[in-house]
C-alpha cells in the first residue's frame, strides 16, 4: 500500500516538477481532482499520466524550456491539468482572469512572450479579439472545443509525442527555475508580471508545514481565480504537495452551498464571502420562533464576550464557560456543520481588511477565522496567525523563515525564500521594489502589537489626508461601515485633501432585494432601492453604529448609495475585489462634488 511518507517526501522537492511526480507515485490511487458534481473524477496516478501525455504534445507544438503559456480557464480538472503538464515540459504556465477585457488579455500575453495559450470556449471571443493582434502567438489549444478559426482540440495534443521523456525534462528544472507568473491586477497602472520560483514555492509549502498539521486526505475547493496567488498556492499548489483532494467549483458564487457538501480540511475566501456568512447565520436565526431566537442571541453574546475576555488576556468565569460549552453543543456545532466548516483545520481570510465583528461571531461559534497576509511578490506568504494563537485585528506574526520590520515611515518590509525574483521586463521597477540592502517593500503600512502580531493599517499609496491635515486609513473605515449594516455591501471612504470624510456606498445585492421583498416594496432593483426611504434609513442607521467605532476625523459626515452593483472585474473592482480608487473617483465625480457642495 501506498504509505503517506510519499507525499511528506513531496514537500522535500528541489522544484514543484518533482514534488508532484512525488506524490503521484506515493498515493497514485487516492482521488485528486474532481467536479462539483462528481462528472470527473482523476486519481494521482492519472493526473500524472494525463499531465505527462498532454506535456509531450506540447514539445511536439514547439513549446521548450523557459518559454511561457498562457492558460484561460475557469475552475475545472483540465486546468490542473494543463498547468502541470506546461510545468512538466519545463515551461511557465501564467494564467489570465477571465474577465479581462481584449485589449488586457494581449498586453498580457505580449509581455509574458506566450506563443501557445489554453483555453475554454467560454472565453474564446475575448482571447480571439486579443490574439488578432498577436503574431508571435502561434497556437491556441482548447480544452472543450477547438478545430475552428484556427484553434487546436486539446485531445489533438494529448498523447500526441509519445516518445517524450518525462524524467528528463523533469530532472533538469531546477529550484531556480521560473515556476509561473502572477499579473498584479493593475489598480494602479498596467499588470505587472511577479516572477516566481520552484524555489519560492517549496519554501512556502515548507513554511505551511510548520505552521498547520495538514491531516492526510486533506480536502480543498478550488474556487477563485487561478490568475490569483490566493488560488494557486492554497487551492493548487498546497494539495499537491500535500496529496490532497481537489473538488473544482466553475460557479464561484456557489460555494457557501458547496461546502457543506466538501467539508474542506482548509479554506482561504475575502472578507465579503464571510460578511455574507454571518448575514445568513443571523437572518437564519431572525425567522426563529421569538423564544428559540432569543436563545440563541443569547447564546451569541454569551459566545462574543467569551472571545473577548480571551483575547484580552483575561480569565473566563466558569459559568460563562458551561454557558458556552452547552452552546456549542446544542448550536454552534449544528452551525459549524450547516456551513461546512465543522472538519477544517485553518479557516482563514485576507487580501483587505475583515471587521472585528465578523472575526468575533466565527470565533464564538467555535470557527477560528485567522487573518493572514501575504502578496503576489511573497508567494502569498507572509504572516499567519497560528492556530489556538490568533489575535483578532492583526494578521499575525511573521511566519517561519521570513523577517519582516517596518520602515521609518511604518511601510512593512519583508524579506525571505519566498520573496519573487523580480517582475517580468521591468528592471527598473524591480529595482523600486527593492531596499539597498534586500528588503522588498510592499507598500503596505503597519505596525506590530506587545505581542509580535502584524497589525496592517492600510495601502501606503492609499491613505487619505484631509485638509487639515489628518491620516486616515481608508480600508479601515470602509471596513467598519460595511461591518455595522447588511445593507451596505460594498463601500468607498472619499477625504483626501478634503474638510470631512464621505463615502461612497453600494447596496448588497443578496441582502437587501430578499428585505426590500419581504417588507412589502415591489421594486427590487438596486437602482430603486437606493432611492427607497426605507433603504436610506436602514443606511443611515449602519452608517451612524460605524461612526461610534470611529474617530472624530473618520467619520462619515455624508454618503451617497450607488444606484446599482460593483462587480469583480468591472469598473470599479479588480478580479480580486480590490476597489479601483482612481477610476471610482473618476466614474462618480459628480456624485463625490455633490458631498462637499455647500
Amino acid at each position: 500500500m501506498p504509505s503517506f511518507d510519499g507525499v511528506r517526501n513531496a514537500r522535500e522537492a528541489k522544484s514543484f516538477a518533482e514534488a508532484f511526480h512525488t506524490t503521484a507515485a506515493g498515493v497514485p490511487e487516492r482521488e485528486a481532482v474532481r467536479t462539483f458534481d462528481g462528472s470527473v473524477s482523476l486519481t494521482w496516478g492519472e493526473v500524472r499520466r494525463r499531465a505527462d501525455a498532454i506535456a509531450g504534445g506540447l514539445v511536439k507544438l514547439g513549446v521548450a524550456r523557459g518559454d511561457t503559456v498562457a492558460l484561460m480557464l475557469a475552475n475545472r480538472p483540465e486546468f490542473q491539468l494543463s498547468d502541470l503538464a506546461v510545468m512538466t515540459a519545463g515551461a511557465v504556465p501564467f494564467s489570465i482572469y477571465q474577465t479581462l477585457p481584449p485589449e488586457v488579455i494581449e498586453y498580457v500575453v505580449r509581455d509574458a512572450g506566450a506563443r501557445v495559450a489554453i483555453i475554454e470556449r467560454a472565453f474564446e471571443e475575448s482571447f480571439m479579439k486579443a490574439r488578432a493582434n498577436l503574431p508571435t502567438l502561434e497556437h491556441v489549444v482548447v480544452v472543450d472545443g477547438g478545430g475552428e478559426a484556427g484553434t487546436l482540440r486539446l485531445s489533438e495534443i494529448e498523447g500526441s509525442n509519445p516518445g517524450f521523456d518525462v524524467e528528463a525534462a523533469t530532472a533538469a528544472i531546477g529550484p531556480d527555475d521560473l515556476l509561473t507568473l502572477i499579473y498584479t491586477s493593475g489598480t494602479t497602472g498596467p499588470p505587472k508580471g511577479v516572477q516566481l520560483s520552484h524555489a519560492n514555492l517549496m519554501a512556502a509549502v515548507r513554511i505551511l508545514n510548520q505552521v498547520i498539521t495538514i491531516p492526510d486526505r486533506a480536502r480543498v475547493i478550488s474556487w477563485l481565480p487561478a490568475a490569483h496567488i490566493a488560488e494557486r498556492a492554497a487551492n493548487y499548489y498546497i494539495p499537491v504537495a500535500f496529496g490532497a483532494t481537489i473538488t473544482t467549483l466553475d460557479t464561484p458564487r456557489n460555494i457557501i452551498q458547496a461546502l457543506p457538501q466538501v467539508r474542506p480540511t482548509f479554506f482561504f475566501a475575502v472578507p465579503r464571502i464571510w460578511e455574507k456568512m454571518k448575514a445568513g447565520i443571523e437572518a437564519q436565526l431572525e425567522g426563529l420562533p421569538e423564544e428559540q431566537r432569543g436563545l440563541a442571541q443569547k447564546a451569541i453574546a454569551a459566545g462574543v464576550h467569551r472571545v473577548r475576555l480571551e483575547q484580552a488576556g483575561q480569565v473566563v468565569p466558569q459559568e460563562l464557560a458551561e454557558v458556552c460549552a452547552r452552546a456549542d453543543e446544542e448550536l454552534f456545532s449544528k452551525l459549524r456543520a450547516m456551513l461546512g466548516l465543522d472538519a477544517a483545520v485553518a479557516v482563514n481570510t485576507g487580501a483587505a481588511p475583515t471587521p472585528v465583528d465578523v472575526l468575533e461571531f466565527f470565533h464564538a461559534i467555535g470557527i477560528e477565522l485567522a487573518e493572514v497576509w501575504g502578496m503576489s511578490e511573497t508567494t502569498g506568504a507572509g504572516t499567519t496567525n497560528p492556530p489556538g494563537r490568533v489575535r483578532i485585528g492583526t494578521v499575525g506574526p511573521p511566519a517561519p523563515e521570513i523577517e519582516i520590520r517596518l520602515d521609518r515611515d511604518g511601510e512593512v518590509l519583508i524579506r525571505g525564500p519566498v520573496v519573487m525574483t523580480g517582475y517580468r521586463n521591468l528592471p527598473e521597477k524591480t529595482r523600486e521594489a527593492f531596499t539597498e540592502d534586500g528588503w522588498l517593500r510592499t507598500g503596505d503600512v503597519g505596525e506590530f502589537d506587545s505581542h509580535g502580531y502584524l497589525k496592517i493599517i492600510d495601502r501606503k499609496k492609499e491613505l487619505i489626508i484631509n485638509a487639515a491635515g489628518k491620516n486616515m486609513s481608508p480600508s479601515n473605515i470602509e471596513s467598519q461601515l460595511k461591518g455595522a449594516s447588511p445593507f451596505i455591501g460594498q463601500a468607498c471612504a472619499i477625504g483626501d485633501a478634503r474638510p470631512y470624510t464621505t463615502a461612497l456606498l453600494v447596496l448588497d445585492a443578496d441582502f437587501v432585494p430578499s428585505w426590500a421583498e419581504k417588507n412589502g416594496i415591489q421594486d427590487t432593483s438596486l437602482a430603486s432601492l437606493a432611492r427607497h426611504e426605507k433603504v436610506i434609513a436602514a443606511v443611515e442607521e449602519g452608517v451612524a453604529r460605524a461612526n461610534e467605532k470611529l474617530a472624530r476625523v473618520e467619520q462619515i459626515k455624508k454618503f451617497h448609495i450607488v444606484g446599482g452593483d460593483w462587480l469583480p472585474g468591472g469598473d470599479e473592482l479588480t478580479p480580486t475585489m480590490k476597489l479601483k480608487r482612481k477610476p471610482i473617483a473618476e466614474k462618480y465625480a459628480n456624485e463625490i462634488e455633490g458631498m462637499y457642495a455647500r
